[in-house]
């Protein structure tokens, strides 16, 4: 099936429509990696289901190593090594998979699917998950690259700034580790480092797809924030936080700061607003609007789709993000779209 040229499309958040009117089957992703958005198309079109197709697409996100902050060799922790976050969900079963601080394993979505498919459990973490992932077949091997070794030798030579670390001795504004607990008086302010506030160093890719007959999938994957402290997991493999499906309402997926957004559920909080019939981009704009009541200027954007179709997005407006850009592809377009932040 042809598509129209791949050009941007901007659209203002301001209308109580969805974007575009309804079409099946549709993909859905965060931010414009458009090889990611073609490669889950492709699969949904050649007959696989919606699960295969974000599984397919995140995947193709991982292998490229969208941006660095998808994939092996991105996006080092306070010790230099990459770890992975990674989560799918069938949203016609509610059943879920994901992986938090996955070490030395490359696909991160498929083995979280695994997960779903092969046990009882959700959420698998750290060396546990990676030995799981080793006797299900995958290849252990090293996420680190030159890339990551420089990032984090330069962040090294810069006292390790910025860090996440906070009411500490010595003063990790200034100091590189290892910390211990500043005990007495101390700040209850603080604030993630603006640094890092921003898409070139924190980032996921969300995706939505929904299959010709309606059933829905959706998924997560990243390699988290930049110098974060090691052991930390994301709002990406998060079942609600990261993405959320269920085929009888929608779907969602969320991008940003996760220390943040994983505490107000967001996808979930959208799909529960469009199984009361809000439209998809008003979903997202109220989800979001929520947690501006708390962090007006918090690092974040949603895309929501509902179960016949329709589709939107919705952004919070802050340093470094004023719009947002994002994929879709249905029978009637394979294009980058963007909207303006609220």
């Amino acid at each position: 099936m042809g598509f129209p040229g791949y050009v941007p499309l901007v659209l203002a958040l301001g209308s109580c429509c969805s974007l575009a009117a309804a079409q099946l089957p549709l993909v859905i992703n965060t931010w414009p990696f458009k090889d990611a958005a073609q490669r889950a198309w492709s699969t949904l079109q050649s007959g696989g289901s919606a699960l295969d197709a974000v599984e397919k697409g995140c995947s193709q996100c991982e292998v490229e190593q969208c941006d660095g902050t998808v994939g092996y060799g991105g996006s080092p922790d306070e010790h230099g090594e990459t770890t992975l976050d990674a989560m799918i969900m069938n949203g016609n079963t509610i059943e879920v998979g994901g992986v938090g601080n996955l070490r030395r394993i490359k696909n991160a979505i498929s083995v979280a699917r695994v997960v779903m498919e092969h046990s009882s459990h959700t959420l698998l973490v750290g060396e546990s998950a990676s030995i799981f992932a080793q006797n299900m077949g995958f290849l252990s091997e090293d996420l680190t690259t030159n890339t990551s070794l420089c990032i984090h030798s330069k962040w090294l030579a810069g006292k390790c700034q910025p860090n996440f670390w906070k009411n500490v001795l010595p003063n990790a504004k200034t100091s590189c580790g290892p910390y211990k607990r500043k005990k007495g008086l101390w700040s209850k302010k603080h604030k993630m480092p603006a640094q890092r506030v921003n898409f070139h160093n924190h980032d996921t890719i969300g995706m939505i797809a929904i299959e010709k007959g309606g059933s829905i999938a959706a998924g997560t994957s990243t390699n988290g924030l930049t110098h974060k402290i090691s052991g930390r997991v994301g709002d990406s493999p998060i079942a609600g936080a990261g993405s959320y499906a269920d085929s009888t309402a929608g779907a969602a997926a969320a991008t940003g700061i996760g220390d943040i957004m994983m505490r107000f559920l967001p996808s979930y909080q959208a799909v529960e607003y469009m199984r009361l019939g809000i439209e998809p981009t008003v979903a997202c704009q109220k989800t979001i609007a929520r947690i501006q009541k708390y962090y007006p200027k918090f690092f974040g954007a949603l895309i929501c789709a509902n179960r016949t179709g329709g589709y939107g997005a919705a952004c919070s407006k802050s340093p470094g993000l004023d719009q947002f850009h994002f994929m879709v592809y249905n029978p009637s377009k394979a294009k980058e779209e963007i909207v303006d932040c609220i």
